[in-house]
């Protein structure tokens, strides 16, 4: 498995606080509010802030129940839905989010295609699971901070995703219903801290974490997002022995 890289030394944390990213984030917000894209949709720079897209496919796995469709929907900025339902079938959501590499400043625009598949539909149709993982670059496993059996069954979800060519695959751990500064879901709460660390220390995986209100900006969402995207551009540039790689992955520079 690949060294997981330091947190900030492949891309600029927090760069959505800065003043020079005003430019790129105002091209995925709308009054303080993320802008909804098509699948054939892309924000649109002007030609002196040309950008090069750089697309990845990203797998959601997780037991039924700790929030998949949710974490997709809080990602892209979508609505989340109020009532949980069971994902009849494959779900494709589109994430767009620029970075600012630490290496030589520049910015690149991650369109992140993010798949989601019940956990029922998986084990009744054979061909769902071969269907999510080709061309898959990257993974997130998730439990429930409410939900124990969820977090036990993190080292089953992992082990479908360590033989070649899945060893290669970016991994995160993601905790989803994490209480944060909520009192009454602290008591809810069935994974303690410690467990999560001792699983992070076992399995060299970065666990993140998601709850709490959702905000009208970046702020909920961006610690996750550049740590993927941290992960996926360090992953391929492993992958050609050079921290310097242009990405073969880029599209035809924005417009």
């Amino acid at each position: 498995m690949t060294q997981v890289p330091a947190p900030g030394s492949v891309v600029v944390s927090d760069w959505h606080r800065c003043k020079d990213s005003k430019d790129y984030f105002s091209k995925i917000l709308h009054k303080k509010r993320r802008k909804n894209f098509g699948l054939l949709e892309s924000p649109v720079m002007s030609p002196l802030n040309a950008v090069d897209t750089v697309q990845y496919k990203i797998f959601i796995s997780g037991k039924s129940g700790v929030g998949k469709t949710a974490l997709a929907a809080r990602l892209a900025g979508l609505n989340i839905p109020n009532m949980h339902y069971e994902t009849t079938g494959i779900e494709t959501t589109v994430v767009h989010w620029p970075v600012k590499l630490t290496e030589n400043g520049r910015v690149l625009f991650f369109r992140l295609q993010l798949w989601d598949c019940g956990e029922n539909a998986l084990r009744r149709f054979d061909h769902l699971l071969p269907s999510c993982k080709e061309q898959v670059d990257a993974v997130l496993f998730l439990f429930s901070f409410t939900d124990r059996t969820s977090f036990e069954d993190l080292s089953n979800q992992i082990k479908k995703w360590t033989e070649p060519p899945l060893d290669r695959v970016v991994k995160l751990v993601v905790g989803t219903k994490y209480p944060f500064e909520n009192i009454d879901l602290f008591m809810h709460c069935d994974v303690a801290e410690k467990d999560v660390r001792g699983f992070q220390m076992t399995s060299g995986l970065p666990v993140l974490r998601m709850g709490g209100e959702v905000s009208d900006g970046l702020g909920d969402v961006a610690p996750l997002l550049n740590c993927l995207a941290e992960n996926l551009w360090h992953q391929d540039c492993v992958t050609v022995g050079s921290g310097s790689y242009r990405s073969q992955r880029e599209t035809a520079t924005l417009i």
